[in-house]
């Protein structure tokens, strides 16, 4: 495009008497980025993996602790301390947990149930009062404290899906979650009644739970402990294994990933997210080198995270008691395997004018194992040269497209009236955790938090004043008409010529280093209009 300055020449006028009008239309593009100005490439050194990071690694039960490093805190909640009534709800205890965690700047994982063995029931005192009939059972240590209700009663699967719904319409997308498991049915809410089989809930009911999840949530992730229901595969959930690096590798095909293989679900990860707990016999041994008979045989935490991609996991024992020394290191690199890993490998920042276009282009890449599961917002900043952080932008681009890949992604970004004054800049990129004082995203570089905690520094780039704008004048002479521009910037300039102010030819075009300079029409038609112009 043109940005040009025209000069109209009309017949029938003696030099003397030629009217000249002259329209500057825009401010010329700078020249070749102007006098010191170009494209500044960055290839920006990688880092070790962060060892904290929102919506991965290790998590323990709700809690403050120093001993390891966590984004997300996990509790259980009784649907009794949350529903009285068919409609009647108290969001108390779940606010008074959601506060708490977030108090710490992090996210929250739960999970509501109906039966815990060993603690008093969870079910709805109206629902017993009602008869809701129940099973007595001294499994797992529970001794007839908790009873498994009958999974078929309509006011029971009335309740839950009401009870979801309710859920869904107050903390749908609510910052202060990172994760639900669905939870509700079976002991601990895992979805299973074992040894107790013909106890669990049909696969009618099973379906109202899970359809009335995925009506209920659009934006918070939720996961299920297996594939469950009429067609898990077409559910947006992800899954959750809670005997992780003990259970998990099959064979045998009833271990996790054994129940993924047959429900056509290994895949799942791409866009839903796995989770679930570290099996606590295992917790505390794992890391010690000197242990050979922790873990089981095939179950290599490495090795399950790799095959599950697995992106978090209850792991309490690392917390407390926690760890010293090689079995910490060792703990630390087993958190920050889990889940996501994003890595920028180059930065091009072009330089622009003041009322030019700013430009950015990223190679980004995911070195995890698994995706980032929420579009959280992707920004970039102007670090003036006082370290003050002076202009952000929004972009589009969208972490979760980011899939574990040894290639690059191009994230590309252009901002026409950016705002900035001439000067010198550092641009800056950050993910923005919309907790507001949640645990940062943080880039596997080197220059992650290095000028601005939350921020990963790019690079340079110099904003330009706007260029002078160039004159066109003419006058008549015995070779044609005279052309003569002055005040033009160094660079490409062309110098067009039009009779019907549509099709423009080109009279010159020249790569100048001078300012001034002249050309002559020596074929001036009747009517002739003239512009000069920048490329």
């Amino acid at each position: 495009m043109f940005n040009r300055t025209e000069y109209y020449q009309f017949p029938g006028f003696t030099l003397i008497e030629l009217l000249v009008v002259i329209a500057i239309v825009a401010v010329p593009a700078c020249p070749a980025l102007c006098s010191g100005a170009g494209t500044n490439i960055y290839s920006l050194v990688r880092s070790t993996s962060p060892t904290n990071n929102p919506l991965k690694g290790f998590m323990p039960y709700s809690g403050s602790y120093t001993t390891f490093p966590y984004s997300m805190e996990w509790n259980y909640l009784s649907l009794r301390a949350l529903m009285s009534g068919p409609t009647n709800f108290d969001w108390s205890s779940l606010e008074t947990l959601l506060n708490t965690v977030a108090g710490r700047g992090h996210q929250t994982v739960f999970r509501v149930y109906l039966d815990y063995p060993g603690k008093s029931t969870g079910l709805p005192q109206y629902l017993l009062d009602a008869g809701l009939a129940t099973h007595s059972y001294t499994d797992y240590g529970n001794n007839g404290r908790s009873v498994s209700p009958d999974y078929e009663n309509p006011l029971l699967r009335q309740a839950l899906t009401n009870f979801i719904a309710a859920l869904g319409a107050r903390y749908d997308g609510d910052p202060r979650i990172g994760f639900i498991t669905a939870g509700l049915l079976g002991f601990w809410g895992e979805w299973h009644t074992y040894p107790h089989t013909d106890w669990f809930a049909s696969t009618v009911a099973q379906n109202e739970v899970l359809t009335a999840f995925e009506l209920a949530f659009t934006k918070t992730r939720l996961l299920v402990r297996r594939p469950a229901g009429t067609n898990p595969a077409a559910r947006q959930l992800g899954y959750h294994d809670d005997s992780f690096a003990y259970e998990t590798l099959d064979p045998p095909d009833w271990m996790f990933l054994g129940l993924l293989k047959a429900a056509g679900e290994t895949n799942k990860w791409r866009a839903h997210p796995i989770g679930g707990e570290v099996r606590p016999e295992v917790q505390l041994c794992m890391w010690d080198t000197t242990q050979t008979n922790c873990v089981p045989p095939g179950q290599d935490f490495a090795r399950c995270v790799d095959l599950t991609h697995a992106s978090w996991m209850l792991n309490h024992g690392a917390f407390s008691p926690g760890f010293t020394g090689d079995q910490k290191t060792l703990a630390l690199a087993g958190s920050a395997r889990l889940g996501y890993e994003l890595y920028v490998s180059n930065a091009v920042l072009v330089d622009a004018s003041v009322s030019g276009s700013l430009r950015v282009d990223l190679q980004v890449r995911n070195t995890g194992v698994a995706p980032f599961y929420y579009d959280w917002p992707v920004q970039l900043g102007a670090l003036n040269s006082s370290n003050t952080l002076i202009k952000t932008w929004s972009t589009t681009w969208k972490p979760s497209s980011l899939l574990p890949a040894a290639t690059n992604t191009l994230w590309t970004w252009s901002e026409v009236g950016h705002g900035l004054e001439a000067g010198l800049y550092k641009l800056l990129l950050r993910v923005q955790n919309p907790l507001i004082n949640g645990v940062p995203f943080r880039f596997a570089n080197d220059t992650q938090d290095a000028d601005v905690p939350g921020w990963l520094t790019l690079g340079q780039v110099t904003i330009v004043s706007n260029p002078a704008k160039p004159s066109l004048r003419g006058s008549l002479s015995a070779s044609g008409f005279d052309l003569i521009v002055r005040n033009a910037a160094p660079g490409m300039w062309t110098v067009a010529v039009t009779t019907n102010l549509t099709d423009w030819t080109p009279l010159l075009s020249t790569n100048t280093s001078t300012s001034d300079w002249t050309v002559t029409d020596e074929a001036p038609a009747a009517m002739r209009f003239y512009r000069v112009g920048s490329q």
